[in-house]
């Protein structure tokens, strides 16, 4: 990407609803003074400054350019906490003198170079850090694969990647040993125990490597803003999963995305950024996940510390929030919403907790009504909008603005312009639903060796998300992704509509609403409700309930009870597809 002038302060296209200083609504005072702090924030001079990339999208003027840069910024964090995980705590300077060993043993003993992608599969152990920063300040391009993958799904990705190391735990080891030995890979294995003691070829354990010697650099490497830093694959529940590929601007510009939000937080709480203890963040996110990377940046930022859970528990959670003394929490919202369960069963008052972060898939509105309801405005709400294509979470909302608007994602970051396109990519007027377009900094360059999918997906520098979107004075609402959108007798019916209104009974955990086919209607509503914990409402009378809300044609026609935790992805996203297979999600059946 070219360098930028940072002299040169362009104003983004006047089509885009996302540009600097731009205003929440005229009539929300709170949204009117976010937007003052905004422009303070992003003018030029200001610590979040914006120019223009010689034809390219928008970046920030100040801050790193590189994953170097950022991690290496770390080390002055010294003594402070930042990972913990099982009662063990990895300060910075340990983490820091980890990860620049694993990066020397990478480049001096391995003989890696900067370009070679390195696989880092693991679950949520502190060990996964110090992999992921060893291959930054080694100048590799970090692969995180999914820990919830299988064999087969292993084995696609490694054939698109070609990675020369495989840094796993003893978990993932047996899924990747095959075809890491045909390739001549090496292996680094962390968290072996229980394993048979045999090792592939080329293998070694981390746990036998000398111990890091914290005086010692890490290697000397040469990177770019412009080379690659990440390859990130998508979900895939749509087909195979594409390497989404994100350079080292684009992450750095992901890094301060959330920098940004928390000053602009901060400020609207009348609070001066950075000062106070550093946050301690309960991390629920599967680090694989681009979700978790704007928590982990975020922290890292300030010198914050982590809370590791190698899985999800409710009960859990509580005692790890109580022990130590969390600030913020960061999952999906059915993690969230069965935390603050867990806390009203349990009369946990949460009191050492002030943010409650969540991403990854669509939170239902009542989500914040439940929080304010219980906790008053002690406790902020915050949830956003990104993909694995934008490198984390571009949109955000906060505070009172979240309050006064749940059912929205909120506006974008000072590197992130927004368009809400119609079907032939001009904007449509506000309030008006269109697919969401976006520009920015922290997007990817496009996808791994597939030059088809990424001509698809981004056009002049717009990234197309297939999610269908309003913007109303600036904020922005993701009403449905367009392929789940149902068309009943040519009404629209957007899924995300319905699921709120029955998320909003109290007696609904859980809901996923979905098209079915119907012979003449072309396809009707259908839902998947699971209840909670001793509730007995009927299909009828969660009909009923959405129809006090919503027109009748939205109404679900087929309403199936389950008790059954709903399927979701690693990511917390609804698997609708296997919604489908369940007995009964049929016509007529349902």
């Amino acid at each position: 990407m070219p360098h930028t002038d940072p002299s040169r302060h362009l104003p983004p296209d006047p089509d885009s609803v996302g540009r600097p200083g731009h205003s929440t609504p005229a009539e929300d005072p709170a949204g009117r003074a976010r937007a003052r702090i905004e422009r303070s924030l992003t003018a030029p001079g200001g610590p979040f400054a914006v120019a223009r990339a010689e034809h390219g999208p928008l970046v920030y003027v100040n801050g790193p350019r590189t994953l170097l840069e950022f991690v290496e910024a770390t080390w002055a964090f010294g003594d402070q906490p930042f990972l913990l995980s099982d009662e063990r705590v990895w300060s910075y300077g340990e983490f820091f003198a980890a990860a620049s060993a694993l990066a020397r043993r990478l480049t001096e003993t391995y003989g890696l170079h900067p370009g070679d992608r390195a696989v880092v599969a693991m679950r949520n152990h502190p060990e996964w850090q110090v992999a992921f920063w060893a291959v930054q300040l080694a100048g590799l391009v970090a692969v995180p694969l999914n820990a919830w993958w299988t064999e087969a799904e292993y084995a696609y990705a490694l054939d698109d990647c070609e990675p020369r190391v495989l840094l796993v735990d003893g978990e993932q080891l047996p899924k990747v040993a095959a075809w890491g030995t045909t390739a001549g890979a090496r292996f680094v294995v962390f968290h072996d125990d229980g394993a048979d003691g045999t090792l592939p070829e080329r293998a070694e354990r981390y746990a036998d490597l000398p111990e890091p010697d914290p005086m010692e650099a890490p290697p000397e490497v040469e990177i770019r803003p412009e080379d690659d830093a990440t390859i990130i694959y998508t979900s895939g529940t749509t087909g195979r999963p594409k390497g989404a590929v994100a350079t080292h601007l684009a992450q750095a510009g992901a890094a301060l995305n959330p920098r940004y939000q928390a000053a602009v937080s901060a400020l609207a709480r009348g609070v001066v950024p950075g000062q106070g203890p550093a946050p301690v963040t309960l991390m629920t996110f599967p680090f694989f996940h681009v979700a978790a990377f704007t928590s982990l940046y975020s922290a890292m930022a300030t010198g914050g510390t982590l809370v590791l859970m190698p899985k999800w528990d409710a009960e859990e959670a509580l005692r790890l929030i109580r022990r130590h003394e969390v600030t913020h929490y960061a999952g999906v919202p059915a993690t969230a919403l069965q935390l603050l369960a867990a806390a009203e069963r349990a009369g946990d008052g949460l009191e050492s907790l002030k943010g409650l972060n969540t991403g990854g898939a669509a939170a239902p509105p009542d989500l914040v009504a439940r929080l304010t309801a219980r906790y008053g405005e002690r406790i902020e709400p915050r949830n956003g909008y990104g993909l694995t294509e934008t490198s984390g979470g571009v949109l955000a909302n906060f505070g009172a603005v979240y309050r006064a608007h749940p059912d929205c994602v909120g506006t974008p970051t000072p590197v992130t312009e927004v368009r809400i396109a119609d079907p032939a990519g001009e904007p449509v007027p506000d309030g008006e639903a269109g697919e969401l377009w976006l520009r920015g900094q922290s997007l990817v360059r496009g996808y791994w060796r597939d030059e088809a999918a990424t001509a698809r997906a981004f056009a002049g520098g717009w990234f197309r998300t297939g999610d269908l979107a309003v913007a109303r004075e600036g904020l922005v609402a993701v009403v449905d992704r367009i392929k789940d959108m149902v068309v009943r007798g040519g009404e629209n019916v957007y899924c995300v509509e319905v699921e709120a209104a029955l998320h909003d009974h109290p007696d609904v955990e859980d809901a996923a609403v979905l098209g079915v086919p119907h012979p003449v209607l072309g396809e009707e509503v259908a839902a998947v409700v699971r209840l909670r914990p001793g509730a007995e409402v009927t299909a009828d009378a969660l009909r009923a309930h959405v129809g006090r809300s919503l027109a009748s044609f939205k109404v679900p026609a087929h309403v199936l009870v389950s008790r059954e935790p709903l399927p979701r992805n690693a990511t917390g996203k609804i698997l609708k597809r296997e919604l489908r297979e369940l007995r009964g999600m049929v016509e007529g059946q349902a």
